[in-house]
């Protein structure tokens, strides 16, 4: 999937605010692409609430790959800004499309992926993702938070579908982009170390 990850007007100093939206749109869109795809290939996901949870899923890990590269490029109070501002746009365009579509209080919409949020960071804390790549427990942890959204058949295999496909697809996708987005004046950046 392509996205644009290059800012219009170089020169001027971005925002942490300004940056996580840019990266809340691309991962959303990526978030959408993996369902389709999922779709595609054959995986029973219900428009409706199954939809959502998804959806969910799925932005919660793209929080995370974020906020390590954040954390490899940016300094510690450009890093907790950038996330923060991340993961609060996220909620907002999830609970805004969910209601939209399906009804419900968009607050509490809001109030229960943020609570998701919250509860897997502790647990994605404790896998590693650096220069090199993710750890594979990284992406497996997705993969089995994937398998309590299906049903059927397709808990056997979604783990499968999620690491060898999307979330190496969205990863690679995410790191270009943010590449992109915090390079030249975009923020003050972690010093190089030689």
């Amino acid at each position: 999937m392509r996205v644009k990850s290059q800012w219009f007007k170089n020169g001027k100093e971005k925002s942490p605010e300004e940056i996580a939206g840019a990266v809340a749109f691309i991962s959303w869109r990526l978030a959408q692409n993996a369902l389709k795809n999922t779709r595609r290939a054959h995986f029973d996901v219900a428009v409706g609430p199954q939809y959502f949870d998804f959806l969910r899923e799925f932005l919660v890990f793209l929080i995370q790959v974020a906020d390590r590269i954040a954390f490899r490029q940016c300094t510690w109070n450009v890093r907790i800004a950038l996330t923060t501002a991340l993961s609060h746009r996220i909620a907002d365009t999830l609970s805004e499309n969910q209601s939209e579509l399906l009804g419900g209080d968009p607050a509490g919409i809001r109030a229960r992926f943020i609570e998701r949020l919250n509860q897997c960071a502790g647990d994605y804390a404790t896998f590693e993702y650096d220069a090199d790549g993710m750890n594979f427990a990284f992406v497996r942890y997705l993969g089995h938070a994937m398998q309590q959204v299906m049903q059927g058949a397709d808990q056997q295999w979604i783990i499968d579908q999620m690491m060898s496909i999307e979330a190496p697809e969205a990863i690679a996708t995410l790191e270009k982009a943010m590449r992109g987005l915090l390079k030249d004046d975009a923020l003050p950046l972690r010093p190089s170390v030689s």
